[in-house]
């Protein structure tokens, strides 16, 4: 099973923002690569909703501090909970990134939810994750939830929260951080901080995650295959551009049929390291000529004459002008059943 779930995209749209029909645009509506979400996605109890695709359960309430607050005092906030033993649980935790970003649907804004979501309270807003930003400790990762953007304020600032809690399925990957930081980036012990390089939740990774074979490097967390070479076109194009290139690669393994496409935002976020940055990718990664900024196949809902992309040195997922000639291209493919 992969480690990494579908957009939720369904529809493709040209380079200028127009839906078009999906056949042969190599975009991620036509491939909906990923783990798809079930029919019903939420059940709802009582005070809770369990959502059927993670098996996470997060509070019907998407606010439930009622103001934003900084990352200390939502990580305290949860604490609280867990002591008072909110709705019967005493697991609940700030999310991690990972955990946070599998509720978001690329096909919908504000919110970036699943169109048939049963939650309440939503803030188009910055809500925090526990996920320190290693390119910056004294900052968090946050997710927006206007339209799904996720980069890094300082913890000092004011926020919402969203708490989670269960163990889940064990389909979202472990973010790879193992280490803690208080508010000012001075690392701290782990224990009884909340944060995620103390629970680090979620599927654990491989030993030796990434076998190179020839030119193409199978990453075993998620069953993609990635070329060796993050800068097969040698420069930057547009989104079109990268969407005609990948269509001619002919790289291949004996064994192994392959059909290399732009991957989704989701499969390019699932190689980051949140542990590392200046590239945000595991220590023990075999890739060449890694740059900063990857084109996904994914449009953006908010703006689709705009895609989004991958800020690898951070991290971080934004957007681009699709007729923009500034971001790379990074293939992906998956065996041809």
């Amino acid at each position: 099973m992969p480690g990494y779930l579908w957009t939720g995209q369904a529809d493709c749209y040209d380079i200028a923002g127009r839906v078009m029909p999906c056949e042969n645009s190599g975009q991620d509506g036509e491939f909906q690569a990923g783990i798809a979400w079930p029919r019903e996605r939420f059940a709802l109890n009582g005070r809770l909703v369990r959502d059927q695709l993670t098996g996470l359960q997060w509070l019907k309430n998407a606010n439930p501090a009622e103001f934003p607050v900084t990352w200390q005092e939502a990580l305290d906030f949860i604490a609280r909970m867990n002591r008072d033993k909110k709705e019967g649980y005493i697991d609940w935790r700030l999310p991690n990134r990972r955990e946070l970003r599998s509720l978001m649907a690329f096909e919908t804004r504000k919110p970036a939810l699943p169109r048939d979501h049963p939650f309440e309270n939503v803030f188009l807003g910055w809500y925090w994750t526990s996920t320190t930003a290693a390119i910056h400790p004294a900052y968090a990762w946050y997710i927006h939830m206007e339209g799904a953007r996720m980069f890094f304020g300082r913890k000092e600032q004011y926020c919402l929260f969203w708490p989670v809690c269960g163990q889940g399925k064990g389909i979202l990957p472990a973010t790879g951080q193992k280490k803690c930081y208080d508010s000012g980036g001075s690392e701290v012990p782990c224990a009884g901080t909340g944060q995620d390089g103390e629970l680090q939740m979620g599927l654990s990774w491989p030993e030796n995650r990434f076998e190179a074979r020839q030119a193409v490097v199978l990453d075993k967390l998620t069953g993609l295959f990635w070329l060796q070479d993050a800068d097969v076109s040698s420069g930057a194009m547009n989104w079109l551009e990268a969407l005609h290139y990948v269509k001619k690669l002919e790289v291949g393994l004996p064994e192994i049929s392959l059909r290399w496409r732009l991957p989704t935002i989701n499969e390019l976020e699932s190689l980051v390291d949140c542990s590392r940055h200046t590239p945000a990718l595991p220590s023990e990664h075999p890739f060449k000529n890694i740059r900063d900024t990857y084109w996904s196949s994914t449009s953006s809902f908010f703006e689709p004459d705009w895609a989004w992309a991958l800020y690898l040195h951070k991290g971080a997922t934004g957007v681009g002008f699709k007729q923009d000639a500034r971001f790379h291209l990074w293939p992906v493919a998956s065996k041809v059943e």
